[in-house]
């Protein structure tokens, strides 16, 4: 959550950073005017905390000089000053968990770069890369056969199982097949092996504590995207992001184990509550999704080199498959609630003729670890919070999509990029069954 001393410092600049969100200026003078409320009722509840404090001292003094009835009349005082104070500590409470409430869903502040905008149309596009670009190549073209959607090849190769996966699990749950399975495994494992030298590979639980979910900020500003488990106070977890960020909650790194990096292949579930009236044909927008994260506890010195490392890694990916892709700086607009900046990479994927989101790589300032309460212990021995940085390298789902639509040849069998010959046993070429 955002910084309440800086809100105490700095209200107007807060104020007039948030409004670049769409936060309304009432809804902070509000938390601005609740927190000035639950610090006086504070000092109150200390106050009178202390003078019951000091009669009960004066009591037991007034009882060992044998002084009875001044004992029973401190003792009645006491008593009425001790049912104030507890009144006053329940307002305390309630105040400070109205103020609480308020602050988580106050999103972050944006980074002074963040373009300014309503929605994610006003993102902006800094640059694209294709094949042969550097060669002076022009944007590529595509041939009738690569404009046939991944879910009729899918189809047709026998690779991709939407019916069945909606037998078993409602709309929007794919099931794969064959070497369509395989494909989406070898792309975890290209990921997972390019990061393996720089960043530790962790294997989280599916599923998440409230707590940590919020720690992240996806609740409760998101709570409609999630899918809960009320049972046990479980949530499926969206993203890797979710229990990465909470790996070392409540606990003091030193300086000298930064920047911290993490990689993690999950499964990742969305409800996509506010999908409706939007393509969700195919692989555009499932509920359940393979994905490798990257992620960075690192110093504020350090968040702009993790931030630039991650976004690398990302674009490399994208290059070694070949993969036609653009680049977009998100206006404060498209932000995530817990985001400061992000940058997006699309693909292009020309069987549905359209850029889709693959990764999103973001800086958190110390928005989350305030939140997961995550600390470093500086050189001078000070403690401050860590700046958190992540990003999906890559999301499958749509990687998939692209490949299948990219690589279809005219036969209408499907090629895929060298890179991959590794982890396909180098069956590179996927066919019909019985062709």
């Amino acid at each position: 959550m955002i910084d309440l001393a800086q809100l105490r410092r700095e209200p107007e600049f807060v104020k007039a950073a948030l409004a670049r969100r769409g936060v309304e200026l009432s809804t902070m003078d509000e938390i601005i005017g609740l927190d000035a409320e639950h610090r006086q009722l504070l000092q109150e509840a200390e106050r009178l905390r202390a003078e019951v404090k000091e009669l009960s001292r004066q009591v037991g003094e007034a009882r060992r000089n044998n002084e009875e009835d001044k004992a029973e009349e401190l003792t009645s005082t006491s008593r009425e000053l001790g049912d104030q104070e507890r009144m006053a500590s329940q307002r305390v409470d309630a105040v400070a968990q109205d103020l609480r409430e308020k602050l988580l869903m106050i999103p972050n502040i944006p980074a002074p770069d963040v373009p300014d905008g309503r929605d994610e149309n006003d993102n902006v596009e800094t640059r694209r890369w294709w094949v042969g670009m550097d060669q002076g190549a022009a944007f590529p073209t595509y041939a009738a056969h690569q404009r046939v959607p991944h879910w009729d090849i899918g189809i047709e190769l026998g690779i991709l199982d939407l019916e069945s996966g909606a037998k078993l699990a409602g709309s929007m749950f794919p099931l794969y097949r064959g070497a369509g399975a395989r494909l989406l495994r070898s792309l975890g494992f290209f990921a997972l092996n390019a990061h393996m030298a720089d960043y530790e590979e962790i294997r989280p639980p599916s599923f998440a504590l409230t707590e940590t979910m919020m720690s992240t900020g996806h609740l409760p500003k998101s709570v409609d995207d999630m899918y809960a488990i009320e049972r046990d106070d479980l949530w499926a977890i969206p993203t890797a992001e979710v229990p990465l960020t909470s790996m070392n909650r409540d606990e003091i790194l030193e300086e000298s184990q930064l920047p911290l990096r993490l990689t993690a292949q999950t499964a990742c579930f969305r409800r996509e509550a506010g999908a409706a009236g939007r393509d969700t044909r195919g692989l555009l927008r499932v509920h359940e999704f393979d994905k490798v994260e990257l992620f960075a506890y690192c110093t504020p010195d350090q968040a702009e080199a993790a931030h630039a490392d991650i976004l690398a890694r990302a674009e490399g990916l994208l290059q070694a498959l070949g993969l036609t892709y653009r680049v977009l700086d998100l206006c404060t607009g498209d932000l995530g609630t817990s985001s400061a900046r992000t940058v997006d990479l699309e693909v292009f994927s020309p069987g549905v003729d359209r850029w889709l989101e693959v990764s999103s790589v973001s800086w958190f300032r110390d928005f989350q670890a305030r939140r997961a309460n995550v600390r470093y212990r500086t050189a001078a021995g000070t403690t401050a919070l860590v700046h958190t940085v992540n990003g999906s390298a890559l999301a499958w789902a749509r990687i998939w999509a692209a490949l299948v639509e990219t690589y279809r040849l005219s036969d209408g069998s499907v090629k895929l990029p060298d890179v991959l010959a590794p982890y396909m046993g180098d069956q590179l070429t996927i066919t019909k069954k019985g062709s």
